[in-house]
């Protein structure tokens, strides 16, 4: 990692900042639905407006539950957690991604609870190289992670291409920029390598053991 590392607080301040970030599209819409419902007498709108309230409000439980693991993992959750817990917070915030498919083949095994944590992180980076939708093949074993994006021109984002790359000095990470960050801090701890190849339409995001 060339790139300069935050002290604890400025991590955690710039995660805080890009959950924050992730739930207010969520909470705001909560918010606005909650207006409409006390100002709308229409039963088949109240109906339709209580719908919506329930959809956000799973969209923003699941956001939190995964934010949890993948930038949090409290000590209560044990040092090695099952994969299989990855894969249904990876699985119950795609499911309020239309544009995402996930394929998810990593062995539902214990692991160290910052290879989970890496496991989860990488989902995102992955997540990121399809802004026009397409399919992430999660698959894994024996200290490997690899996390594939395959969809129409797949490539790095603008946010992670110069972190991953360690062309971003220390002043130029923000909340956009922070979440690859810490997948490398998560590389370091874990004592894996990152390996990125990127083809027509398809990145391939390779975690392995040093």
């Amino acid at each position: 990692m060339s790139t300069q590392l935050l002290t604890d607080m400025e991590l955690a301040a710039l995660l805080a900042s890009r959950i924050c970030h992730d739930l207010i599209a969520p909470v705001g819409a909560l918010g606005n639905g909650m207006e409409l419902l006390e100002n709308e007498p229409d039963p088949a709108e109240r109906a339709m407006t209580m719908s919506m309230l329930q959809n956000v409000a799973e969209q923003a439980k699941a956001k939190l539950e995964f934010a949890r693991l993948a930038f949090g993992a409290a000590g209560s959750m044990g040092t090695e957690i099952p994969m299989g817990q990855a894969k249904a917070l990876a699985e119950q915030l795609l499911a309020h991604e239309k544009r995402v498919n996930l394929r998810w083949a990593i062995a539902d095994t214990p692991a160290p609870k910052s290879v989970v944590k890496l496991a989860l992180n990488l989902l995102l980076l992955a997540m990121g190289c399809i802004p026009r939708g397409g399919t992430v093949h999660a698959e894994g074993g024996g200290g490997v992670i690899v996390m594939r994006a395959e969809g129409r021109k797949a490539a790095l984002n603008a946010h992670a291409a110069p972190v991953l790359d360690g062309s971003v000095t220390k002043d130029g990470l923000d909340a956009y920029k922070v979440q690859p960050y810490y997948t490398l801090r998560l590389l370091r701890e874990c004592g894996f390598t990152l390996q990125v190849e990127e083809g027509e339409d398809v990145v391939s995001l390779s975690a392995a053991a040093a």
